[in-house]
C-alpha cells in the first residue's frame, strides 16, 4: 500500500492495520483523512483482508474536523461525506475491528460503530455531542448505535449527551472487552488471529448474511450452499473428524 499523510498503514499477510494519525487535533477526521480511508477501503475491496483500525497517541478520533464542518452547507450534507465512508467500512468483505484506546467522539465514534467489533482500553470514551454544535450525528449514529446498544442507551448518548466510558460500553455490549492500555493492540491482534484461523470464505459469507437487512432464510441457504461446495469446508471437516477418530 502507498504512503499516507493522515494514516499509518501496515499491511500483513492476512490483515491491514490502520492508525488514524493527526495528533495535533486528536486524530480528527478531515477531508484528507476521509479520502485516504476511501483509498484503503478500495484496496481491501480489491484484495480482501481483515482490518484493524486504531488511533495514534492514546486517542481513537476526537470527532470530525470542526473547522471543516463549519464551512459545510446543505450541498455537502447531501453528499454524505462521512456517512458514505463509514458505510463503505461497514460493507468491507472481511471483518473489521476498532481498537479504541481513548476518546472516540462524534465522527470518530461513528467510525468505530461502523466496524464489526470494538475492543477498548480502560480510558476509552464514546460520545456523540453533535447537538451541542447545532447538528446531529448524521453519519450513522442515529440508527447504528440503536442497533448496537438498544434505543434507551442510544438516546442517552444522542439526546442527553451521555458519554460511555469503557465499563459502560462493555456493559451495554458496545465493546467486546476492556483490556489494559499496553495490551490493547496485542489483544486486538489476538482477536484477529482467532478469526484468521476460520475459513476466509465462511467469514465473508457469514458477515454478508449477518448484515443483510431482510432476505432470511433464503440468504442463509444460498450462502450455505456455496460453502457446502467449497474445498475448504471438505478439508476442515475431514481434519475435525480425523482428530476425533471419525466420530461426529
Amino acid at each position: 500500500m502507498k504512503t499516507y499523510d493522515t494514516l499509518g498503514v501496515e499491511e500483513r499477510a492476512d490483515r491491514v492495520v490502520v492508525t488514524l494519525c493527526r495528533p495535533a487535533v486528536r486524530n480528527a477526521l478531515d477531508a484528507l483523512m476521509i479520502n485516504e480511508l476511501h483509498q484503503v477501503c478500495g484496496e481491501l475491496e480489491r484484495a480482501p483482508k481483515l482490518l484493524l483500525l486504531t488511533g495514534h497517541d492514546g486517542v481513537f478520533a476526537g470527532g470530525a474536523d470542526i473547522a471543516e464542518l463549519r464551512r459545510r452547507g446543505r450541498d455537502e450534507a447531501l453528499e454524505g461525506i462521512n456517512s458514505r465512508l463509514f458505510e463503505r467500512v461497514r460493507r468491507l468483505p472481511l471483518p473489521t475491528v476498532a481498537a479504541v484506546p481513548g476518546w472516540a467522539l462524534g465522527g470518530g465514534a461513528e467510525l468505530a460503530y461502523a466496524c464489526d467489533l470494538r475492543i477498548a482500553g480502560p480510558d476509552a470514551m464514546f460520545g456523540n455531542p453533535e447537538p451541542g454544535l447545532g447538528i446531529l450525528a448524521a453519519a450513522g449514529a442515529c440508527w447504528r448505535l440503536r442497533e448496537l446498544v438498544g434505543e434507551s442507551v442510544a438516546k442517552q448518548v444522542l439526546l442527553a449527551g451521555r458519554t460511555l466510558d469503557a465499563r459502560a460500553a462493555l456493559g451495554c455490549g458496545l465493546v467486546l472487552d476492556v483490556v489494559p492500555a499496553d495490551r490493547l493492540l496485542d489483544e486486538a491482534h489476538a482477536l484477529l488471529d482467532r478469526m484468521a484461523r476460520s475459513s476466509t470464505l465462511a467469514l465473508r459469507l457469514t458477515k454478508l448474511v449477518t448484515d443483510a437487512s431482510g432476505p432470511h432464510p433464503v440468504a442463509d441457504d444460498l450462502a450455505q450452499a456455496v460453502l457446502f461446495e467449497s474445498p475448504d469446508k471438505q478439508e476442515r471437516m475431514t481434519r475435525f473428524l480425523e482428530k476425533r477418530g471419525g466420530r461426529a
